[in-house]
């Protein structure tokens, strides 16, 4: 069968599927690496959640979206890449790298055990909603960029129902739940600084599908809200 955008190959899909681990064992060794440890208990705990999500996302996801999902593709907007690049890499890496270096230097001091417990819960409810979004829209690409060549159309179904980035909300959720979950204060400020970028790029994607992507302008007006439900 010859590869398509929608049917990348099993050798091409093999190679995503290797890649996407990859990345997740370098971010679960930079977090111990950091720590200085391997008796963290909640750096196990996170490191589970990671693993969960990745085969969760492999067996749910369709091999077109994450052949799309790999490298940048023509199309792709230039602001976004260096903002998607600080949301999705940066970002998260000087959370868990601060994270780490706060549990082996005891920067956050005594942290109550509630903090933690419900960081992990904001971490499965915010990559839950990541999963459903990415299964129902087949079109949930890495950058923001319109998939003339994969038949890009608005999709309306399932989150996207009740707002229009369930996606950003999602990431959003996983940003404030990962300090409280690694216990640190200090994470808190990558977080809010990938929070505020995140904010922006909803913005900013929002409004290029209302000016490139047929329909989607309808489709604004029917799903008023962009991240919460009855505020924005």
């Amino acid at each position: 069968m010859k590869n398509t955008p929608n049917n990348p190959g099993r050798k091409r899909t093999l190679r995503n599927i290797l890649l996407f681990f990859l990345v997740t064992i370098i971010y679960i060794a930079v977090l111990f690496v950091s720590a200085g440890s391997l008796t963290w208990l909640w750096g196990w705990i996170w490191t589970g959640i990671v693993i969960i999500n990745f085969i969760v996302g492999i067996l749910l996801l369709d091999p077109g979206l994450l052949e799309e999902r790999t490298g940048i593709k023509k199309g792709s907007k230039r602001m976004d890449i260096f903002l998607a690049t600080i949301m999705g890499r940066v970002g998260p890496l000087a959370i868990i790298i601060t994270s780490g270096l706060d549990f082996r230097f005891g920067w956050s001091g005594s942290f109550p055990l509630v903090l933690p417990i419900l960081g992990v819960v904001f971490l499965v409810i915010g990559n839950a909603l990541v999963l459903w979004a990415m299964k129902e829209n087949r079109f949930f690409s890495g950058v923001v960029r319109i998939q003339k060549e994969r038949g890009h159309h608005t999709v309306t179904t399932g989150p996207y129902n009740i707002v229009r980035h369930p996606g950003y909300l999602g990431s959003i959720i996983i940003t404030i739940g990962l300090p409280f979950a690694l216990a640190s204060c200090w994470a808190l400020i990558p977080a809010a600084v990938v929070i505020i970028i995140s904010v922006f790029r909803t913005i900013l994607e929002d409004n290029t599908l209302k000016k490139e992507l047929e329909n989607y302008s309808d489709y604004a007006k029917n799903v008023r809200y962009r991240l919460i439900p009855g505020i924005w």
